[in-house]
């Protein structure tokens, strides 16, 4: 469903992109890995629109996306869905307003028709109704992570795209989300693209693994393939030996 080709992306003359090539199939969760600061929000953030490459093209559905401008680019954004690395709640509205805001802004149903996909998504996230009324701030972080997600999926999208989902929380409720993006991917069969450095509880949710070192990838493959991959760079990631790669 989504074909780089040669992305580049340069900021104050450092590159940070350097002729990025990888497909994303449809129907599938690529998960793109490597440490802190190696890109991968960067690469995210081109795919939704939210930066233009330097050089390179982005293909949905054999649609090149640096040539949708205005209504047709809105027409695209509105097939994907993002859980965004803090969530991006807004904190004036509660979890309910919050659910419900993609659908206010972009369709004509009833409030009774939303409040209904509202608190089917709160159900699918194992979310009781008594957090409709609360705030973000009232929220722990794994809470605020499904709400965040409930968000993403309310228009049942497409495409989905995670950064970071479940950076700062702990062991169990990191396992909570990657089970709930297992369990609604297999309810929905999106296409879904997820950048982060959490191993290796990644490749449980993955189908295809690709690892981003020096603005490249340097292996891509599924995860059983890339837990096995040669290259000493991979494997030293893979360890924890950060020292190694950064050298």
């Amino acid at each position: 469903m989504i074909k780089i080709v040669n992305l580049t992306k340069s900021f104050a003359g450092h590159k940070v992109l350097d002729g990025i090539n990888l497909e994303m199939p449809t129907g599938q969760i690529t998960v793109v890995i490597g440490k802190s600061g190696v890109g991968k929000s960067v690469l995210l953030k081109h795919i939704i629109g939210l930066l233009k490459p330097d050089s390179g093209q982005i293909f949905v559905d054999g649609q090149d996306m640096s040539l949708l401008k205005g209504r047709q680019l809105r027409q695209f954004k509105r097939r994907f869905g993002v859980l965004f690395q803090g969530g991006a709640l807004f904190d004036s509205l509660n979890v309910f307003e919050n659910i419900a805001f993609p659908l206010r802004e972009k369709t004509r149903l009833t409030e009774a028709e939303i409040a209904k996909r509202v608190r089917e998504r709160l159900v699918q996230m194992s979310l009781t109704s008594e957090v409709e009324t609360k705030f973000p701030d009232e929220l722990s972080g794994g809470m605020k992570k499904r709400v965040a997600l409930a968000r993403a999926m309310i228009q049942e999208p497409e495409i989905m795209f995670y950064d970071e989902p479940v950076t700062g929380l702990d062991p169990p409720m990191t396992n909570t989300v990657f089970h709930l993006i297992t369990k609604t991917h297999q309810e929905s069969g999106y296409t879904a693209l997820m950048v982060s450095h959490d191993l290796p509880e990644v490749f449980s949710v993955a189908h295809q693994v690709a690892m981003l070192h020096k603005g490249r990838i340097i292996a891509a493959g599924t995860s059983e393939e890339i837990q096995n991959h040669p290259d000493p760079m991979v494997q030293s990631f893979i360890r924890g030996e950060v020292d190694f790669l950064e050298g």
